[in-house]
């Protein structure tokens, strides 16, 4: 026992250094970026022209169908083949941002469309603005309902990050391998890299609690 965490206090500073630099803020700018691209392929699929319509479903439709894997494959091996060379961070950003913003895209739909009617028919009859309508009927609702699956998608987007691995990145999951290959501990490292998860989970899992509680009390609280 002692040999084994004397060999997590050794890896512990390489695998945490991976995390900082690879792991987080590969999840934080794909997941800011996957928002964004969710909020547009929402638009689109509500809006009343069929084209769009069209094209928001066919991007959810390509991106949730298929494995994360072959899309980090298609455009980091792939795409060179066309003449498209990209950096492992640009290609794992691309695919982690186009991935989850399928998945969120889905997730703000349902939740704008799971806003009764009536509610929508009663800020027309008080005059709101399709801009007042949004802000103070559609925006909190839907961001209430939203917010758990989003923050599930955060959780699996994190995990997922272990698959850049596959593209030369070396995250915390990678390091962990290298780690293992030298030292011949491949039990004790790959749980230390599985606690290193369950940190950053619990730590995602306390913001998104938080996050609910105070949407909540924003939906209680009356407004001008």
């Amino acid at each position: 026992m002692t040999d084994f965490l004397s060999l997590w206090a050794d890896s512990l500073p390489q695998l945490l250094a991976a995390t900082v630099k690879v792991t987080i803020p590969l999840s934080i700018i794909a997941f800011v970026l996957a928002l964004v691209v969710a909020v547009l392929a929402t638009v689109m699929r509500l809006s009343r022209i069929r084209p769009l319509q069209w094209v928001s479903r066919f991007y959810v439709w390509l991106f949730r169908g298929t494995p994360i894997l072959v899309q980090l494959f298609i455009i980091f091996y792939g795409l060179p083949a066309a003449g498209i060379t990209l950096s492992a961070w640009t290609s794992a950003i691309i695919a982690f941002t186009l991935n989850t913003g399928a998945y969120a895209a889905e997730t703000l739909r349902a939740s704008v469309q799971s806003i009764p009617r009536g509610q929508l028919e009663a800020a027309r009859t008080l005059n709101f603005t399709g801009w007042q309508t949004v802000r103070h009927v559609i925006a909190p609702q839907a961001l209430r309902i939203a917010l758990p699956p989003l923050g599930n998608d955060l959780i699996d987007l994190v995990k997922g990050t272990s698959l850049v691995m596959v593209i030369t990145l070396a995250d915390v999951f990678q390091v962990g391998r290298q780690i293992a290959a030298t030292n011949f501990q491949p039990l004790a490292l790959y749980a230390e890299v599985a606690v290193v998860y369950l940190a950053i989970f619990t730590v995602l899992s306390f913001l998104q609690s938080r996050l609910e509680r105070a949407s909540n009390r924003y939906i209680r609280s009356p407004r001008a």
